[in-house]
């Protein structure tokens, strides 16, 4: 499992900025896969939670038993107003359900607002790709990273 913390000491240069994206704004788009395969979006929040990125949900959400059964996830920081200041931030790879009571109960704990009272699902994002989009001058910078591999840039006019 490749955990946030992972991604950070692998990608130093680019870790804080992407971190930076999803810290700006509360609200991001989810992409799961339904039963049918066909994609499903959602807003969510995210919670750098120890060495992970985290999302949760109401319990029962129809993201949470997408996750449930096919892992696979796109994550999509708010890219804020149309100045795309900071870039625009993807995150993909794989939602791990934390499920154990005292894996849950820690995880509540360590979030900076305390989770709705009741039942409620929490995933642990696993990365298998990270992507920032940048405007710089008049073209794209666009840089990519995947578990071992060095970072990559790639300029787009």
């Amino acid at each position: 499992m490749t955990t946030w913390q992972d991604f950070e000491h692998e990608a130093p240069d680019l870790a804080p900025a992407v971190r930076a994206r999803f810290e700006a704004h509360r609200h991001h788009v989810l992409a799961t896969l339904r039963r049918s395969g066909a994609p499903r979006v959602s807003g969510t929040e995210v919670q750098f939670v120890g060495a992970d990125l985290t999302i949760g949900s109401m319990y029962g959400a129809v993201k949470a038993m997408d996750l449930r059964r096919n892992p696979l996830f796109a994550l999509h920081s708010n890219p804020g107003d149309e100045s795309m200041a900071g870039g625009d931030a993807k995150v993909s790879g794989r939602a791990l359900e934390i499920v154990e009571e005292v894996d849950l109960s820690g995880y509540a704990a360590d979030l900076p607002e305390p989770p709705p009272p009741g039942p409620f699902h929490a995933f642990r994002l696993e990365p298998t790709e990270v992507v920032l989009t940048t405007v710089e001058g008049d073209h794209l910078l666009i840089r990519s990273w995947r578990p071992g591999e060095e970072v990559k840039s790639v300029t787009r006019s």
